[in-house]
């Protein structure tokens, strides 16, 4: 019997719930640590981030409006979906990141109990960052928290699954919608993390993940004009962070740097920075009227 040829995966862009090649037709190789050929990723073009903008903004207004409780049901049908590839994501993870097995099992591991974990926030981050505020008068004044809009993010370097999870979670949680920049040189779990959203009951356009050139992609998607924030954990170079928060500055998007690149620890205890770092305060005034001439009001 004659040995089979193994199927190669053919990884592609995740952008507006499909998966395109990149409208370039551009490729580049993948290799593991120890710079062994992995796998051909797309090479994404500023096209392919104007076009992962369109598919975020169409998405935002139906994913905002949707219930927290069930924003926080479909996140956790995406953990609920990594868990049964669990198998895949350990082996993409060690190659990416040069891990054991075990290593890697425990990374993969802790990606999904993030995920869960900000999962359980969508309905509770709202009681945390909002609620009455006391004045003088007979008013209400009621603040609530409602999200930014399409925010891109570029996703940790180093930390392929971990620290991707960690920065695309929480801004989907809170009703944003996301175009990822993948790791550049370990692009192959944010690609297949979108095959897993593609199955997750998760709308398309929410999260649309790019892979290619950090430096091409950024500058473009910085100076957008329908991109609200952006967030810059995986930009590495110093000189390109302060340009994209210069281009940035254009339409006063939300820049988050939140800590230097080089001392990121994503498997300590997140906190809740990050989801409100693409929120905004709504604040409403409305008159609570007045009862009899003592002035008493309800």
């Amino acid at each position: 019997m004659s040995e089979r040829l193994t199927v190669l995966k053919t990884y592609k862009l995740y952008v507006g719930g499909k998966f395109p090649r990149s409208e370039s037709g551009r490729v580049y190789e993948v290799t593991d640590s120890k710079n062994k050929w992995l796998a051909n990723a797309p090479l994404s073009s500023r096209k392919d981030a104007r076009d992962a903008v369109v598919a975020a903004r169409k998405a935002q207004g139906g994913w905002a409006g949707k219930t927290a409780y069930l924003r926080g049901q479909i996140l956790y049908r995406v953990a609920e979906m990594l868990e049964g590839r669990k198998d895949q994501f350990v082996r993409e993870v060690a190659d990416a990141e040069g891990l054991s097995k075990s290593k890697a099992a425990a990374v993969v591991d802790a990606a999904i109990d993030r995920w869960v974990w900000y999962a359980g926030w969508t309905d509770k981050i709202a009681q945390i960052v909002g609620g009455g505020n006391p004045v003088a008068g007979p008013f209400f004044n009621l603040s609530s928290p409602e999200p930014t809009g399409v925010v891109t993010v570029v996703a940790p370097q180093k930390s392929s699954f971990l620290g991707l999870v960690s920065v695309i979670a929480p801004v989907i949680a809170t009703g944003n919608t996301a175009v990822v920049i993948a790791s550049e040189d370990s692009p192959l779990p944010a690609l297949s993390l979108g095959e897993v959203l593609a199955t997750s009951d998760l709308p398309g356009g929410v999260v649309n993940i790019l892979s290619g050139r950090t430096a091409e992609i950024t500058p473009s998607l910085a100076a957008h004009q329908d991109v609200n924030a952006i967030d810059l954990a995986g930009v590495e170079d110093d000189v390109l962070a302060k340009e994209l928060e210069v281009a940035a500055a254009d339409n006063l998007k939300r820049v988050a740097r939140p800590q230097a690149v080089d001392s990121a620890d994503w498997s300590a205890d997140p906190g809740t920075h990050r989801l409100t770092a693409f929120l905004e305060t709504k604040t409403v005034w409305h008159p609570t009227g007045s009862l009899g001439a003592s002035g008493s009001s309800y």
